[in-house]
Order: C-alpha cells, then structure tokens, then sequence
C-alpha cells in the first residue's frame, strides 16, 4: 500500500519535469530561421508546437481529473447524503459552464501567424486554441486565488 500512495508524487514530479523541459526546449531551442517581414528579420521557433500540444495535453488533464474527483465525490456522497451530493453537482455544471463560455468566447477566425501556410489556424483550431488559453488564464487565476485564500485562511484558524 505504501507504493499506491507514491504514484501521485511521481506523476506530478514527471509533469513538472516534462514542463520544464518543454520550455527549455521552446525558449533555448534555437529557431528554424529567420522571417522577414516588413524589414525585420523574426525568428521561427523550433519547438512551438510541442510546446502547443503540451499545453492541450495539460489543459485536457486538467479537465478530465477535475471532472472525475468531482463525479466521484458526487457519487459517494449522493450514498449517504442526496441534498447535499446535489449541492456539490453545482460544482460539475459551473465547470462544464466555464469549458462551454471558453469555446464560445473563442473566435473561429484566422490566426495570422507569419510564416505559416497550414490551414490549423481557422476555424475549429482556432476556436479550440482561443478557449484552452482563456480557460488556462481563469484557472491560474483561480489556483493563484485558491493559495492565497489558503494561506490567509490557515493564518485565521491559529
């Protein structure tokens, strides 16, 4: 039993340490080139895209465990106490709600991006890219929230 309680510790070690490495690779990974535009030459990161998908992959996890726990909690404590597990399902729909006002606050327009040529900036990726950034700024805001309540609650109680 003493193994079970270690795999949350490494997962979240191994995340973070993929994060760090993914971002060393974006910022110190040299670029493919230059790009002249307007007289300026810009650089072309190599490693945008992957650092693209980590985000989708983090953002997604994020999601998924979060709706799980929240399923999960809903489900034992509707056993015992249905008012109260009824009250908890807030927490589900204010999530699912927040997920829906991303997507719908993202716009399916082009994203100009110099120097590509690919059609994975309109429409759908477009909208989904928007609504994984703007639901990445709300929950670090929220998580930044949650420490510092956290912190000043936990200084209250003593």
């Amino acid at each position: 039993m003493k193994n079970y309680k270690l795999i949350p510790k490494i997962t979240l070690w191994v995340l973070m340490a993929l994060g760090v490495i993914f971002s060393i690779m974006f910022y110190a990974g040299g670029s493919e080139g230059t790009l002249e535009v307007a007289g300026d030459f810009l650089n072309i990161p190599r490693f945008s895209n992957l650092f693209l998908v980590w985000n989708y992959i983090l953002v997604g996890l994020v999601c998924c465990i979060t709706l799980g726990v929240v399923i999960w909690e809903f489900v034992k404590t509707y056993q015992v106490d249905k008012k109260k597990a009824l009250s908890s399902l807030a927490v589900v729909v204010g999530f699912v709600c927040l997920i829906l006002l991303c997507w719908f606050i993202g716009s399916p327009a082009e994203v100009k991006i110099i120097g590509y040529e690919g059609e994975d900036n309109v429409g759908t990726m477009a909208r989904l890219s928007d609504a994984c950034l703007y639901l990445t700024y709300i929950l670090t805001c929220a998580t930044i929230c949650a420490l510092i309540w956290g912190v000043i609650h936990t200084k209250r109680m003593k």
